[in-house]
């Protein structure tokens, strides 16, 4: 069995995942929209969650969050289902295939023999499209992949079934209500209200810019504190999580221009175009964050003090994104968007 489903490449495999399969129901959306209508855009700095032994930085919302909200706000409806039997579990899509479903899975990257070695590392939170199954094997459309790919069922049994953190226990999405994208006026707004709200006004210290913030000023001591060696562990582990994981912070900032652009441009909007202009900006400073922190992690940094340097870049990036999020309010309390 193979479903006629059409696979595009993405930056990022939910908003992708959302993207095609939009697409797959005749109802087209970018993957920059996706991500955007989504509310896609975050910043978190976690300290007391360990990612093998080291504090989460988090660039993106929660997982599921880009698709549940982008499905709802344009009127769809998802049915979600996780497993605790490996062969039910693949019992269930198979039935699903039979219908002629594309059913969306929740895969561990590690388990998935088809990405490059260099590639594997332990990702419990990948996804993927399956479109069809030939004998023992499944069709996929992998958003991260120019061209589809295909896996043994046992090996992507062992994907949906990963061990470690944030386990994907079987889990499996496919449309119950099919979406009928109409006006998208009310789902940008209500989008990038959602987006500004977060990281502007969550309470605490440690989410929004306050967490942007606060974890300058946390990695500004980090040399003092843990030692060189233990120091530049950190920070490649922060710049890992900003650029490797998931497409990274600096990545998620430039599909979030690109949604302001793309709505700018759908609802004839002039200052959205120029606040995309300014989230692009704001994303090459975090790339230009990433490449002096990779020189610290080679011993190649300059600067009398290079880790307070990296701070103040950390401050320069929150500024510029607070400002588009202040922006972005102020047309909406005025009724521009």
């Amino acid at each position: 069995m193979k479903i006629p489903f059409k696979h595009k490449q993405s930056s990022h495999c939910e908003s992708g995942v959302t993207a095609n399969l939009f697409t797959f129901y005749n109802q087209p959306i970018s993957e920059a929209m996706a991500f955007g209508i989504g509310e896609g855009l975050f910043f978190g700095y976690l300290p007391f969650i360990k990612v093998n032994g080291l504090p989460l930085t988090t660039f993106r919302c929660r997982l599921g969050g880009i698709l549940n909200r982008t499905v709802k706000r344009l009127n769809g409806r998802l049915h979600w289902r996780k497993f605790r039997n490996p062969h039910k579990a693949m019992a269930a899509l198979d039935e699903q295939l039979a219908k002629g479903i594309p059913v969306g899975c929740r895969t561990g990257a590690y388990r998935l023999p088809y990405f490059p070695p260099a590639f594997r590392f332990h990702f419990n939170m990948h996804n993927l499209v399956v479109y069809g199954k030939e004998e023992d094997t499944y069709l996929i459309s992998d958003p991260v992949f120019s061209e589809p790919v295909s896996c043994l069922s046992a090996d992507l049994m062992k994907a949906r079934f990963a061990q470690g953190p944030m386990p994907p226990k079987g889990r499996m999405y496919y449309f119950k209500q099919v979406p009928v994208i109409g006006d998208m006026a009310p789902a940008i707004r209500q989008a990038i209200k959602g987006v500004c709200r977060t990281m502007l006004n969550t309470p605490g210290p440690l989410i929004g810019i306050r967490g942007v913030r606060f974890l300058a000023n946390r990695l500004a001591k980090w040399h003092h504190k843990l030692g060189t060696r233990k120091a530049a562990i950190y920070i490649g582990h922060l710049i890992r999580m900003q650029e490797e994981i998931g497409t990274g912070g600096a990545g998620f900032r430039f599909m979030y221009a690109a949604f302001l652009q793309e709505a700018g441009t759908q609802l004839c909007n002039q200052p959205l175009l120029q606040l995309s202009e300014a989230m692009t900006q704001v994303g090459d400073q975090w790339r230009t964050f990433a490449v002096h922190g990779s020189r610290v992690c080679k011993g190649r940094s300059v600067g009398a003090d290079p880790f307070a340097d990296m701070a103040e870049m950390l401050r320069i990036c929150a500024t510029g994104e607070e400002h588009v999020y202040r922006q972005l309010t102020n047309l909406l309390k005025q009724k521009l968007i």
